[in-house]
């Protein structure tokens, strides 16, 4: 009888055994290992420090500025004030500026994370630095965006720090920041336009000597050319991307550039203080506006001296910008002076509409596939009474307003993408009336920040503002 126990005993131990075994082991097969695709020193800090309950981890991150840290491609999702990472860039990354605790490594924001717990040590700030400079890739090597070079962007010239913010167009993220300009003092990108052949984009300055041309697929310097000191203000690109036409605003003067090896001759015109400038549709003319008067001038772009001047009635009309329809029958004139966009026959210089939009109209952005002009008015307060800013959106074939959009503080620039059915506006935020930025800057003065419009509603996307640098001006995207 003892040995029968002893034996059944034994058994049942086995069994027990057994059963818990296969209990531990279904266990861990319904909690799997996570793969969270960093590189494993980042991981560390990260899944140890940051990803955490509580925090920024798959179950907390709503509550965490929306910033889910559980994965590299989670990271690469941003927080709901848009990227936090920006590959190559730790300057421009908020995630090194909440880490660091130290102000000789860069920007230190309140409150400092890991949030009510040690901060990371400075091996550690360094080790996430310096991953960032080196691109952030994943634990493979890769690094996010470089897949595709020829992904939909645009950009955003910062005035105030001498910096081009690149988004990819389908996510609407901050990708890359490019550093522009070729002095020590800020010479302050005004206006940044992709060529018509989407190989470049250009870069002129209001502080500046130089014009530049960037690469659209790496952002790489593809040449510079010194056009001397001033306020160049806007230029046009020919439809072969061969020519420029920059205008220079203190003086007077126009710079026509040789795309291809990058030379230019500069003419001293000297126009009463000359602002907005386009090409007709057959290229042979430049037209330049008064911004301090009621002219456009035409210049044939081969014979530089034999320009006309057409003065329109109504002034001063103060024309601040220019541009054409997509058939070319027509160009439209922002009047600063007047709060309105003439519309102007081509053929005969005629005035064929006055069509009232808020105050100080600015620039404007036209689609291809639907009606629409966008006409930022920067300094208007009335149309949406305690806001500073809003954008128009005008029908280019019956000329009358469809709509109008509070865009954010100091709309200005607008790039219209038609393959997403979306517009880009530029809010400049330079004034104490607007909304606080959430951070603070490398450069003196407020960050601004980039909205966008749905053009199938005609209405703001919600969810969507990207803080950027100090100023943000001018907006070019590719085609």
């Amino acid at each position: 009888m003892k040995k029968e126990f002893a034996l059944a005993l034994t058994c049942s131990l086995v069994l027990l055994y057994l059963q818990s075994c296969k209990k531990d082991k279904d266990e861990t097969s319904e909690d799997p290992v996570i793969e969270t695709n960093y590189p494993s020193a980042i991981e560390s800090i990260i899944s140890n420090k940051c990803s955490t309950s509580g925090c920024h981890d798959d179950v907390s991150y709503p509550a965490a500025g929306g910033l889910n840290l559980s994965t590299w491609d989670k990271l690469f999702q941003g927080s709901r004030g848009g990227a936090v990472v920006i590959p190559y860039r730790p300057d421009f990354s908020t995630l090194c500026y909440y880490t660091n605790i130290d102000s000789t490594q860069g920007l230190i924001l309140q409150p400092t994370m890991p949030y009510n717990r040690p901060p990371l040590s400075a091996s550690e700030y360094a080790t996430l630095k310096n991953w960032i400079l080196q691109g952030a890739p994943d634990k493979n090597g890769f690094i996010k965006f470089s897949d595709n070079p020829n992904r939909k962007k645009f950009y955003t010239g910062c005035q105030g720090c001498d910096v081009v913010a690149v988004f990819d167009a389908e996510t609407k993220l901050a990708m890359r920041y490019v550093s522009v300009g070729a002095l020590v003092n800020i010479e302050a990108p005004h206006m940044i336009k992709v060529s018509p052949n989407n190989q470049f984009y250009c870069v002129s300055f209001i502080g500046g000597n130089y014009f530049q041309k960037y690469s659209t697929v790496d952002n790489t310097l593809l040449g510079q050319v010194d056009i001397t000191f001033g306020s160049w203000n806007t230029f046009a690109i020919s439809s072969d991307s061969q020519k420029a036409y920059a205008v220079e605003f203190a003086t007077g003067r126009i710079a026509f550039i040789n795309l291809n090896d990058m030379t230019a001759q500069v003419i001293s015109f000297g126009f009463s203080y000359p602002h907005g400038s386009a090409l007709n549709n057959s290229d042979d003319t430049l037209y330049v506006t008064s911004q301090q008067g009621s002219s456009v001038i035409k210049i044939p772009v081969n014979d530089y001296f034999n320009y006309d001047q057409k003065i329109f009635p109504g002034g001063p009309l103060n024309i601040h910008e220019i541009t054409f329809s997509p058939d070319g029958s027509k160009y439209f004139l922002t009047c600063n002076g007047t709060s309105q966009v003439l519309v102007i026959s081509t053929a005969t210089d005629s005035v064929i509409s006055s069509i009232p939009v808020g105050y100080y109209p600015q620039e404007m952005g036209i689609s291809l596939t639907m009606p629409y002009l966008f006409v930022t008015c920067m300094e208007d307060q009335t149309t949406f009474p305690g806001k500073r800013g809003s954008v128009y959106i005008l029908n280019y074939n019956t000329l009358q307003v469809v709509g109008s959009v509070y865009a954010g503080h100091q709309s200005h620039g607008v790039g219209v993408d038609d393959q997403y059915n979306r517009v880009y506006i530029s809010n400049r935020n330079v004034t104490n009336d607007g909304p606080s930025p959430h951070h603070s800057s490398l450069c003196g003065g407020r960050n601004g920040y980039i909205t966008a419009i749905d053009m199938n509603t005609l209405q703001l996307i919600t969810g969507f503002k990207a803080e950027v640098s100090v100023d943000p001006y001018g907006v070019g995207i590719t085609h």
